[in-house]
């Protein structure tokens, strides 16, 4: 029989495992009698873990919520999978970083050094943008409560502060309404957090960043789900910051052959299909937020370009070249050599 102290914890560990454990298969399993179990359940109510005990002739033992946070048991797997989750959260700009790291912190003293070796050898790092975009923080209350009427089906009221248009000044925005959605889905995008929501005075699908959202609470009546457009939510933003309105990714979508070799090309195109054609030809399909974006973007391998199509694609490449020679010709006097 397992001393008191080690029979406690692998009564704890299994009271983690399932939901619902019958007294008698409870026993089985630690090998003492339903008596011994008891007792152990007691003890463990003594040290803070609320252990509820369901009476009858198939009567057993559940490991409930708190008031208090007693001290956890995680296997081996566990313990690294909360280490990494918590590593990764130091960078997630949801404004628990700090948070994070002091439980890593409490988690990694507390662990055996074999786990400590696995855990010391990731590190991630965290790769800041340039100060002229920083990345925004997100209030970890926002994410909770809109986590929250996400979960509960809620109608969700907040304030909501849109980009400022290029060239604003400095006055007073006009206060607007609130906004009113029922909230399907919190995501990441980019380093950034946005709520995907039915805009009900819009009646569309609306994406929000969370970092310009304030919550109004109370929230309001419980709502039924609507289905996404596509049904894969992240289809759906990949789609809306694509340029589409549904889930069928860009807009524009373009098909050319260039004078290249196919390796070459297809390491630098993240979502387009290259077909290698020969030695040194490929055909690319690409796809874009407008026509003269995708001309520009193909423009960017430096090499010949012949247009399969559609038209579209063709004028705007046309376009293109006028923009550019355009360009040569307004140069400002004090750029040009000898001036």
């Amino acid at each position: 029989m397992q001393k008191t102290s080690a029979r406690l914890l692998s009564l704890l560990s299994l009271l983690q495992a399932r939901r619902d454990w019958p007294g008698a298969l409870l026993a089985e399993r630690l090998e003492v009698s339903p008596r011994t179990v008891r007792r152990d359940v007691d003890r463990l109510r003594e040290l803070g873990y609320p252990v509820v005990a369901a009476k009858g002739p198939d009567g057993g033992y559940r490991l409930d919520a708190g008031t208090e946070l007693p001290p956890l048991l995680f296997d081996d797997e566990q313990a690294v999978a909360l280490a990494v989750a918590l590593q990764i959260a130091t960078t997630s700009g949801a404004g628990i970083e700090e948070a994070a790291a002091r439980a890593l912190a409490t988690v990694r003293q507390v662990m055996p050094a074999r786990l400590r070796r696995r855990i010391d050898t990731f590190q991630v790092t965290a790769v800041e943008r340039p100060a002229a975009r920083p990345a925004p923080r997100v209030d970890s209350g926002v994410l909770m409560a809109l986590g929250a009427a996400v979960h509960a089906r809620e109608v969700l009221r907040f304030d909501y502060t849109p980009a400022s248009p290029p060239g604003a000044g400095d006055d007073e925005p006009a206060v607007a309404p609130p906004r009113r959605v029922e909230p399907h889905h919190l995501v990441t995008w980019g380093g950034r957090w946005y709520l995907v929501a039915w805009d009900l005075d819009r009646e569309d699908w609306r994406t929000f960043r969370a970092d310009r959202i304030a919550p109004r609470i109370p929230t309001g009546p419980r709502f039924t789900p609507r289905e996404l457009p596509g049904g894969d939510v992240a289809a759906f933003v990949a789609g809306r910051f694509q340029g589409s309105e549904g889930s069928d990714g860009w807009p524009c979508r373009g098909e050319v052959i260039l004078g290249l070799p196919a390796d070459a090309v297809s390491r630098y195109v993240r979502d387009g299909v290259v077909e290698e054609l020969g030695a040194e030809r490929c055909r690319l399909v690409l796809g874009s937020w407008s026509w003269v974006g995708l001309a520009a973007t193909i423009g960017r391998f430096d090499a010949e370009v012949e247009v399969v199509g559609p038209p579209e694609l063709r004028d705007a490449f046309a376009a293109l070249a006028r923009r550019c020679a355009d360009a040569v010709v307004r140069v400002s006097p004090a750029a040009r050599p000898g001036v």
